[in-house]
């Protein structure tokens, strides 16, 4: 089980005011599974995402990622377990503006330590693998919106991680595009990935394999599509 979660609560304080996110969810993925999460705003995606990416913690439940147990780690393991297990890719692409596409993609992999050599030999081959080997040397501000996701979607699975987590990746782009990008989506996943992606759209939320629709903090329907 890749991720494992039970009665899942999370509450945030807002002044003398709190404000119950998520009020007992239980969500297990398996390896290999797509699944897509959806809902109204503030039904609680975010959070679930949050939590799931080691992000954030939990009120009360208990949480394990790839059988450990997250709860019991500190912030700096917390920060190694985000390096090593999981990818990221959010909606308003994170690409920092003045380093080029090969250099965003070997981010994660300076901070895991690797030699100069083989990092930009493995970004080089993810960014071929995403279809924009002949960008790499373009900054961000050089690139379409689609290929500025897919950097980052090449930047994600660049350290091989076994979970990868996507946060609205279409929601800045027009459909056509995100149409493109959901089909990179998908033949990730036939490639056997681990993927739990959070949308608004009812359209991308059927294209995993299962959909969890959350509202007001608890699972309202859990499906395979």
């Amino acid at each position: 089980m890749v991720v494992n979660g039970t009665g899942l609560r999370k509450v945030y304080r807002m002044g003398e005011v709190e404000v119950e996110a998520l009020a007992g969810v239980d969500i297990k993925i398996k390896r290999g599974e797509f699944v897509t999460v959806t809902g109204a705003s503030g039904s609680g995606k975010s959070t679930v995402l949050s939590i799931i990416g080691c992000l954030d913690r939990v009120t009360s439940g208990s949480y394990s990622l790839m059988d450990r147990d997250v709860e019991i780690m500190s912030d700096s393991e917390l920060a190694s377990v985000r390096n090593q297990f999981i990818g990221f890719v959010f909606q308003t692409f994170n690409l920092l503006p003045r380093a080029t596409s090969v250099q965003n993609v070997e981010l994660p992999l300076i901070y895991a330590g690797e030699g100069r050599r083989e990092r930009r030999e493995k970004a080089m081959a993810m960014l071929e693998k995403v279809g924009l080997g002949s960008r790499a040397f373009h900054r961000p501000s050089q690139l379409s919106g689609g290929e500025r996701q897919r950097v980052a979607i090449a930047r994600a699975l660049v350290t091989e991680p076994a979970l990868l987590l996507a946060d609205e990746p279409t929601g800045n782009l027009d459909s056509t595009t995100g149409n493109s990008i959901m089909e990179l989506f998908q033949s990730v996943h036939n490639e056997g990935k681990t993927i739990l992606l959070v949308t608004h759209d009812p359209e991308v939320a059927v294209k995993g394999t299962r959909t969890i629709q959350l509202k007001d903090g608890l699972i309202e329907r859990d499906v395979s599509n």
